[in-house]
């Protein structure tokens, strides 16, 4: 199955931090936040740490396993796997569709990401009506393209410069510099007063629930974070998978990104909720948690007569779009691999062919705050975005990672044994044989109860 023609990272710290940085994004430092503040703080943490554990671990591992095994994108893989079994071809094409899907909406969340830092930078940003300005900014056409297509161009670019000297160099950075601003976040928002109360909403679980939640609603809202964080499904993963070597097990690889992907988040929110209990901010907010709640904030923190709100905002901002921009430079190389997997062609020939055709496809999700507002895919007040986050994050994700791991542990494809010696390749944590009976039974039963429960909960919204 080797490639000797085949880019590949130049290190295993290479490979941790690019998988981590595909990892790391809107997942942990959006959605992890309001996710917590909804469903009771530290009970929801505790939770969600667990199922990344058991849950999350087995998935990675097996998306990891089928990309270094074959050398190949997912749209190849299975087919380099085991040629006999065409039908997996159309699944692999399935989940390189869901790369696509992913990125449509997601470059302009990014964007969004962008245009926050730039404003207070600039000092346009309104500190005293942040809703205000997030409106404004979504109503206009020009700004929401321009901005999308900014995050375009740079995940492009770097891909441009290629698996190492681009996505892996810039990657490193990214994820260095992200780390430095958010412990530095951190060390000013924990000496606020009042902070304490934060940290103990945030790390000392307690059995007294949210209003209106039960036991159920916490237990799926962590198993469906576990999931939605890892981006696991659609083989974003397996591309890095087959730029690796086999000098280190998968699992102990697979351990050491979630480890680094949770400890993003959790530094999210101890920036986050101590600092929303130090200025008496419901930390509850929701999805505006981020783009409204907080600049709000920003703008009462003042050492004596200076204003630390558009230093603390920026930083912040420019913490968010790091995280944001790291999944799309790796997706991004995804989606280029998947290209030049597909058709044999040069890097160059796969990002003058991917780059105008995801600008394009990213529009609607751009024009659907201001001149397609009134297209509501899924009824109600729905916009283009939902529509896509909710065909990447209930659909595709999990029937994507169900796939996968059929395919890693059913004798009729990969099969339990070829899978585990992947997996086991290498100096680190080994699975256990004894995990046969988890992964066949166990996870697709609790996948499948996830799938059914997301479902459910997002229509009865």
């Amino acid at each position: 199955m080797h490639d000797s023609k085949r880019e590949s990272l130049s290190s295993g710290l290479g490979f941790l931090l690019v998988s981590a940085g595909c990892a790391v994004g809107l997942g942990n430092v959006w959605r992890f936040p309001y996710m917590v503040g909804q469903n009771g703080g530290a009970l929801f943490v505790l939770f969600y740490i667990l199922f990344l554990l058991v849950f999350g671990l087995p998935f990675m591992v097996a998306e990891f396993a089928v990309g270094r095994a074959s050398r190949q994108s997912v749209v190849k893989a299975y087919a380099a796997l085991r040629p006999d079994r065409p039908g997996f071809r159309a699944v692999g094409i399935a989940q390189a569709c869901a790369n696509w899907l992913l990125m449509m909406y997601y470059t302009t969340v990014a964007g969004w990401l962008l245009a926050y830092p730039a404003a207070m930078l600039s000092g346009r940003f309104d500190f005293s009506n942040p809703s205000g300005y997030f409106d404004a900014f979504i109503a206009s056409p020009t700004r929401q393209t321009l901005f999308m297509a900014i995050a375009c161009v740079i995940g492009f670019a770097i891909c441009a410069l290629g698996l190492r000297k681009g996505v892996e160099k810039v990657t490193k950075g990214m994820m260095a510099l992200l780390f430095v601003i958010l412990l530095g976040l951190c060390v000013y928002v924990l000496t606020l007063d009042g902070s304490a109360e934060g940290l103990r909403f945030y790390l000392r679980p307690s059995l007294d629930l949210p209003a209106g939640k039960g036991w159920a609603d916490i237990l799926e809202a962590a198993l469906g974070q576990s999931f939605f964080t890892l981006s696991l499904g659609i083989g974003a993963m397996a591309i890095f998978g087959s730029y690796t070597s086999k000098e280190r097990t998968l699992g102990g690889e697979s351990l050491k990104i979630i480890l680094i992907d949770t400890l993003v988040a959790l530094l999210a929110g101890l920036v986050i909720f101590p600092a929303c209990f130090a200025f008496n901010v419901r930390p509850d907010a929701g999805p505006s948690l981020i783009f409204t709640t907080l600049p709000s904030v920003f703008a009462q923190m003042q050492i004596g007569e200076v204003n630390l709100g558009p230093i603390v905002g920026t930083a912040f901002f420019i913490f968010l779009a790091l995280a944001a921009l790291t999944t799309i430079i790796t997706v991004f190389e995804n989606i280029v691999a998947m290209a030049m997997d597909s058709f044999g062609k040069s890097r160059t020939w796969a990002i003058c062919l991917a780059a105008p055709g995801l600008l394009l496809l990213s529009l609607p999700c751009a024009l659907g705050f201001n001149l397609l507002s009134r297209v509501h895919p899924l009824g109600g007040k729905s916009t283009i975005l939902d529509f896509e986050d909710f065909l990447v994050s209930n659909i595709a994700l999990p029937l994507g990672a169900l796939a996968i791991l059929v395919f890693c542990v059913s004798r009729r494809y990969w099969g339990w044994d070829n899978f585990l010696a992947e997996a086991n390749a290498g100096e680190g944590l080994r699975l256990p044989r004894c995990f046969r009976f988890y992964m066949t039974w166990v996870l697709p039963a609790l996948l499948l109860a996830l799938f059914v429960l997301s479902l459910r909960a997002f229509f009865a919204n």
